[in-house]
């Protein structure tokens, strides 16, 4: 891992948990923050909509940062069931996940469409954490490189800054299967990832970008996918569900 670039570990909680899950999660990882006084990493929960008011109040006083797992690009407006950007800066979020590979199978979301959500979240002050990745079928043909060369440039605005910008790569057929492409294959695409950023910002925002691992990764396989030079941290799916899981994910960091 390079180091002018912190670790990220953000938990994706996705559609799981009432109230008394989410406060008990976001307590007790909140309590294994609070004696973590030297962190190397940053830590970050995204819970569903409906819980980000109550797992707030229950990191209040720690250092992890809330997120939220989608948001509609328009400010307000006739949009019913949806929620903005500034909604959840008005909750405090400091993360909003866009374009994670089940919004754009079960929603339709282009690279057009996520793009739109990530300018959103970006200027209301908060980081967009931008998902990208190739289906199982365009990883077995071979093209996983063409749909990174491609995917960036769609769903990244321009311009944006390193203060503001996540990319997380998730190969999709690895998402919830327990299946991870090797190491070797993880820091190539994830150096072909900044090489695009690069190309897109500029070298000066590109190195600080900080690209994430998101296709099961856990406390198992954790420290290796951690230590390769262009993985920066990892957005956390079941693994984040439990606390003692999440955690041990965040202290590979170490």
């Amino acid at each position: 891992m390079s180091t002018p670039r912190r670790p990220l570990i953000a938990g994706n909680w996705k559609m799981n948990g009432l109230r008394a899950d989410g406060r008990i999660l976001a307590s007790s990882l909140s309590d294994l923050m609070k004696d973590e006084t030297d962190a190397v990493f940053d830590l970050a929960v995204c819970p569903p909509f409906t819980l980000i008011a109550a797992v707030g109040d229950a990191l209040a006083g720690s250092a992890i940062s809330l997120g939220a797992q989608d948001c509609h690009p328009v400010e307000k407006g006739a949009h019913t069931g949806d929620v903005s950007a500034a909604m959840l800066a008005d909750l405090g979020c400091d993360f909003v996940i866009v374009g994670h590979s089940e919004r754009r199978t079960n929603h339709q979301e282009t690279d057009t469409a996520v793009q739109a959500r990530a300018a959103a979240v970006q200027a209301q002050g908060m980081a967009a954490i931008i998902c990208i990745g190739e289906t199982e079928e365009q990883g077995d043909g071979a093209k996983t490189l063409d749909v990174i060369k491609s995917q960036p440039a769609g769903s990244v605005p321009v311009p944006s800054a390193a203060v503001n910008t996540v990319i997380a790569y998730e190969p999709i057929w690895a998402i919830g299967t327990g299946r991870t492409p090797s190491t070797n294959e993880v820091q190539e695409v994830h150096a072909l990832i900044r090489a695009e950023l690069t190309a897109a910002l500029g070298a000066e925002e590109a190195v600080g970008v900080r690209v994430l691992y998101g296709g099961s990764m856990k406390p198992e396989n954790a420290r290796d996918l951690l230590a390769l030079e262009d993985v920066d941290g990892g957005l956390i799916g079941g693994a984040s569900l439990t606390a003692e899981d999440f955690w041990a994910i965040a202290q590979s960091c170490v």
